[in-house]
């Protein structure tokens, strides 16, 4: 029992440490710069997954978060910036945190892009004052089979989301328990 517990705080020591450690490098970052670095990303995307570009086309918004960093032992954490676009314009800056527990180990980096279909499917993150995603019913993780089931009468409504640019090691991604929250940074 005693081994258990150590484990267990070892685990959250590191969790802690690598959030802490993200976290103040994606407060730094301008708005300018978070910008800049989402409209790369989503170029990025868009050149490397069709399917993103034609979702891109007709959704109402897209929020864009380039790089996510996750790690830890047992229990892991996760933690990034992002833009949400609305016409090619920046509507508004973000934040993503995710904590979990189970078997995992490792650290990884990566990104996620979440195109909302309609304006409706929009409102709910701005309304809310952070938001769950896995809350609602209608988010689409888009992977290789889904992306080449993709027409227009499957983009009317709902969220999609693509993982992109994956670097390092950790078991699995998952949106499952990510909160998302308004961040206001420096211009």
């Amino acid at each position: 029992m005693l081994y258990f517990l150590s484990i267990r705080t070892l685990a959250i020591s590191i969790a802690t440490s690598l959030v802490c450690f993200a976290a103040p490098s994606a407060h730094a970052e301008s708005a300018r710069e978070l910008q800049s670095s989402a409209r790369q990303a989503l170029q990025e995307l868009y050149r490397t997954t069709p399917a993103a570009a034609a979702l891109g086309e007709k959704a109402a918004g897209i929020l864009v978060f380039p790089e996510i960093i996750k790690g830890g032992f047992v229990v892991a954490a996760q933690y990034g910036n992002g833009a949400l676009f609305k016409r090619g314009a920046v509507a508004g800056y973000y934040n993503t945190t995710s904590a979990s527990f189970g078997f995992q180990a490792g650290v990884q980096k990566f990104g996620y892009a979440l195109f909302f279909m309609t304006e409706d499917d929009l409102k709910y993150l701005n309304a809310s004052e952070g938001w769950e995603i896995g809350a609602l019913p209608s988010l689409t993780v888009v992977d290789t089979g889904v992306a080449r089931s993709l027409s227009t009468t499957t983009l009317q409504k709902g969220m999609y989301a693509f993982f992109f640019s994956q670097r390092g090691l950790m078991g699995g991604l998952s949106l499952q328990g990510t909160k998302i929250t308004r961040i206001h940074p420096d211009r």
